[in-house]
């Protein structure tokens, strides 16, 4: 794994200090967050906390850690390793410590004024809206309130899906096809990728099944719907369970939406290393 991220790290610079090892700190950031322990019980094995955490920040500030996962993307899909029938949905992740207070944020970087927590049944949570490949590996993320719809988010998750290519030509961003439950099927929804050339295999929940038949022929044909490729959506499923093995992630201890999605794309880059 560390053979295919150590050449995509940031290198050291021209005049100051030298970063710290990349490869401890990388280390460092995921035990915390597979773990989910505090910063200060960081073992002196992986080095110092303060530096684990300021480099988590810096990192998420400057865009370096969307700037790896690019670069993991891009040589995927050169290497033909993506599977293009992908699935969307969400998940959510329960703060549990306490809430940011006013005014707080990252430096230099967008902070959601709400830090991306809003109040759900289950009290202050994060939604995660995400996109995965058929073979249950993420290849988008994005995060919003707790009590956030998912349809809402969906052309969000889309416009994140974009792959340069390693070679010449312009970034793929269109899959052979999009798997979603029905609290993605709206007309819009469906006019979005149909527009887009995207087959769309999404279920119609029992009302607009029902609203449409009572409006006879001005209901209109019913959207075509394959179960079995219907079938595929378990590829998601398994990809939140991958991300969730990391306590961190499905428990938000994190004040800064910044430094959450910092994680996850930590998590990710990971998962693709692994292969």
């Amino acid at each position: 794994m560390w053979d295919r991220i150590e050449p995509l790290m940031p290198a050291d610079p021209v005049r100051g200090r030298r970063w710290a090892d990349h490869r401890r700190t990388l280390e460092a950031i995921a035990w915390k967050y597979r773990t989910c322990s505090p910063w200060r019980d960081l073992p002196d094995v992986l080095g110092s906390f303060q530096t684990a955490h300021k480099r988590l920040i810096r990192w998420a500030v400057d865009g370096t850690w969307e700037r790896i996962l690019a670069a993991v993307l891009t040589a995927a899909e050169g290497a033909d390793d993506i599977g293009w029938t992908v699935s969307v949905d969400s998940t959510s992740a329960e703060l549990t410590s306490t809430p940011p207070g006013p005014g707080k944020g990252a430096p230099g970087r967008a902070e959601p004024g709400d830090h991306a927590l809003g109040r759900s049944r289950g009290g202050l949570s994060t939604k995660v809206h995400l996109a995965s490949d058929s073979r249950a590996r993420p290849l988008a993320l994005r995060v919003t309130a707790g009590q956030a719809g998912d349809a809402p988010a969906f052309e969000t998750v889309m416009a994140a899906i974009r792959f340069p290519r390693s070679g010449p030509g312009r970034p793929r961003t269109r899959p052979d096809a999009v798997v979603a439950d029905r609290a993605y099927s709206s007309r819009a929804i469906r006019n979005h990728l149909r527009r887009r050339g995207i087959r769309a295999v999404i279920p119609q929940p029992s009302d607009q099944i029902g609203h449409r038949l009572r409006r006879g022929r001005a209901g209109g044909r019913p959207p075509t719907f394959d179960s079995e490729a219907y079938k595929q959506r378990n590829a998601l499923e398994r990809c939140i369970n991958r991300l969730k093995q990391w306590r961190g992630l499905a428990m938000r201890t994190d004040k800064l939406a910044i430094a959450y999605h910092a994680a996850l794309h930590l998590a990710t880059i990971l998962i693709w290393a692994r292969g």
